[in-house]
């Protein structure tokens, strides 16, 4: 995978969560680069390792026994895999930014939008008390809040959900990251916040020339904004390529079956295909290619051994052994 155009490579990544009894392995030799200005998605299931890679990236499990086992992310030179927790400190919210999954849960119930915003502002950037509340109000009236300077001393209850994601966001944009990690963003929203905030991240992508990992389960949300996207499958890394490549023909056959239950892609009078089975358990996952028990296409070369990423045209690649003679 090569380095010199790319603001981040991420290289054989292990994440392991090690609770009681067996260890899970979330996140399985994922391999993938992310290059300056684009919007690179990350897609797929509940439960198939997203949110662990973006957590792994910036080495922070929320308290949870978790721990990078393997591979390297490096970043503007760094491997932030090696990093110890001061180093990474200065780099989390600084020069990698992250919006967290849940609005409603992501901010500190205790604190005003205004302390939460200048928080970031002083300690990386180094601003005053003055400095950092008029950066925080031209932080907010950036994404879209009416009357920020007025909102500064409101608590997070008093804004809607939507709001609460723009709040998040000039949070994560306050000190000018090169990378915005944006986790299932407009989850808990309804439609039409949704796209207001999605054309919002593509708005401050434009402006500022800074790069995003969008993680989303929907692949109407991929269409709409992302650049190249890797889909993801019980802790690997299923297929990955530009947008227009993916959907345009489809190189694994989860990517196919996800394509098939959407709506948009069924086409009028066709019926939507679910797809049968659940995902497996990664404390156990099954031999060989982890879709194999859900997969139509499954023969026993694919239920004994586990297949890497491999070149189907040039800039896409594909884990499915079969993907020649399947002509997917």
């Amino acid at each position: 995978m090569s380095t010199a155009t790319s603001l981040m490579t991420v290289d054989g990544l292990v994440t392991r969560f090690n609770g009681h009894g067996a260890a899970v392995t979330a996140v399985d030799g994922v391999s993938f680069d992310i290059r300056p200005g684009e919007i690179f998605g990350l897609v797929g299931e509940s439960g198939c390792g997203k949110s662990a890679t973006c957590r792994s990236l910036i080495r922070l499990f929320g308290g949870a026994p978790a721990e990078v086992a393997g591979g390297s992310i490096l970043f503007d030179g760094l491997d932030l895999a090696t990093l110890n927790d001061r180093r990474m400190e200065d780099i989390r919210g600084a020069r990698i930014a992250m919006i967290f999954q849940d609005p409603m849960t992501a901010l500190n119930p205790t604190m005003s939008i205004g302390e939460q915003i200048c928080e970031g502002l002083r300690r990386h950037r180094g601003l005053g008390r003055r400095a950092a509340r008029e950066e925080a109000v031209a932080l907010l009236a950036s994404v879209g809040v009416t009357s920020p300077g007025s909102r500064l001393n409101a608590y997070p209850h008093q804004f809607s959900g939507g709001m609460r994601q723009r709040v998040l966001i000039a949070i994560a944009l306050a000190c000018r990251p090169k990378l915005l990690i944006a986790d299932e963003p407009t989850t808990a929203l309804d439609v039409t916040i949704q796209d207001q905030i999605l054309k919002l991240i593509l708005r401050l992508r434009d402006d500022s020339g800074m790069s995003v990992l969008l993680v989303t389960h929907d692949l109407g949300v991929v269409a709409q904004t992302c650049d190249r996207v890797a889909v993801m499958y019980a802790g690997r890394i299923a297929e990955m390529g530009e947008t227009r490549q993916i959907f345009r023909r489809p190189a694994h056959p989860y990517t196919r079956a996800l394509l098939d239950a959407l709506p948009a892609h069924a086409g009028r009078g066709t019926k939507l295909k679910p797809i049968g089975g659940e995902p497996p358990n990664l404390a156990a996952p099954p031999v060989g290619c982890r879709f194999h028990p859900r997969c139509a296409h499954a023969i026993d070369r694919c239920r004994q051994s586990l297949p890497d990423l491999h070149a189907v045209e040039p800039g896409h690649e594909s884990a499915c052994l079969r993907v020649e003679e399947l002509g997917l």
